[in-house]
């Protein structure tokens, strides 16, 4: 009997999710693959994946904020603001304490991002769950907030002069047995800034609350059908709620990652950066219709994205509309590979 309920278990289909999520880690695996055997150079070396996450922890960790509001239905299209007047408040707050002590002012401006990222969803949250208004035009007027209030702190580019906030930036975290040997025959250990074990961090934090904690089933469940979740005890406003503002705080730490990275502020930070988290969702196979969606699916659709644009960055296309060409094609194609996946999954099942 035993062997008969193992052999059932282990012959369970994958979910939508699993099988989405499957399919763009397969595509990363073979794109970065081939990468390796036609361009050669820094994609052998180990340290070019951890590049990919260094450069993108910002963004890893603001998709993860839309993959989650996505799997409840819904759209968040101010998280670029939100990350740019992040951005531009902590560069500002760090330049005026740069005299005070290191420890304090550092932990101050992650307060001051994660507040900041915390106030918007509390908004949208509100508007969005209680008031019932349009997600997009409740996020959409985010945006145009978020832009104004970070012109209005400053039109000109906001170096950060802080020499505290200096020496986190250049701290890197080494993995002595991860790396490459260099001519004179050292060992150059892979290198990994802490805004991205902050990213990954993230990742399993989010991935853990979606697949084990209640309120991650509960989002599940609002995006695949609002009147079941109703019918099963659900609480959708509360839920939904509650989406947003997890999303919010999010591109609020998003945004303090970013200054980590490039510690600098100006009016047009991260001025794509939302359109770039529902690209790399929906490649990570998250859908807009909600209800389907996976963090770790999420990484990799961001890690997609970036070995896209290294790629046409190292080859003889290098130039901008090339990446967006190449990115908005990978998103298409992503778009039909789950219409056609799950309609087909559909007639199975019927």
């Amino acid at each position: 009997m035993t062997d008969k309920l193992n052999a059932t278990r282990r012959r369970e289909p994958l979910t939508d999710a699993q099988l989405l999520m499957t399919i763009s880690i397969g595509i990363f695996v073979a794109m970065y693959a081939l990468a390796m055997i036609f361009m050669g150079g820094g994609f052998l070396k180990v340290q070019q994946i951890f590049d990919l996450l260094n450069d993108n922890a910002a963004l890893i960790i603001v998709s993860c904020s839309l993959t989650i509001v996505m799997i409840g239905g819904g759209i968040n299209i101010s998280v670029g603001g939100v990350i740019g007047f992040t951005v531009m408040a902590c560069a500002i707050f760090l330049n005026n304490n740069a005299e005070g002590s290191g420890f304090l002012s550092i932990t101050l401006t992650v307060l001051l991002a994660l507040g900041i990222g915390l106030g918007f969803g509390l908004l949208e949250g509100f508007l969005v769950s209680y008031l019932e208004i349009q997600p997009f035009i409740v996020t959409l007027a985010g945006m145009f907030l978020a832009r104004g209030l970070t012109t209005i702190l400053s039109v000109n580019p906001v170096k950060v002069a802080h020499e505290g906030f200096q020496e986190l930036v250049k701290a890197k975290i080494k993995i002595p047995w991860l790396g490459y040997t260099a001519q004179n025959g050292n060992l150059i250990p892979a290198k990994l800034e802490i805004g991205a074990v902050v990213a990954l961090c993230v990742v399993l934090l989010i991935y853990l609350m979606l697949r084990y904690v209640r309120f991650g089933r509960n989002i599940y469940a609002l995006g695949g059908n609002r009147q079941s979740a109703l019918m099963l005890g659900i609480n959708v406003k509360r839920t939904c709620f509650w989406s947003y503002v997890l999303s919010g705080l999010l591109s609020g730490l998003a945004g303090f990652v970013f200054l980590m990275h490039k510690p600098a502020g100006n009016a047009s930070v991260a001025m794509r950066s939302e359109m770039d988290a529902i690209a790399a969702s929906i490649i990570g196979g998250t859908l807009l219709t909600g209800g389907v969606g996976n963090v770790v699916g999420t990484l990799f659709g961001v890690m997609i994205l970036a070995t896209i644009q290294k790629i046409i960055a190292l080859s003889p296309l290098n130039a901008s509309w090339w990446q967006e060409m190449a990115s908005g094609a990978m998103l298409g194609f992503f778009i039909i590979l789950q219409s056609v996946v799950l309609s087909h999954r559909g007639k199975g099942k019927k």
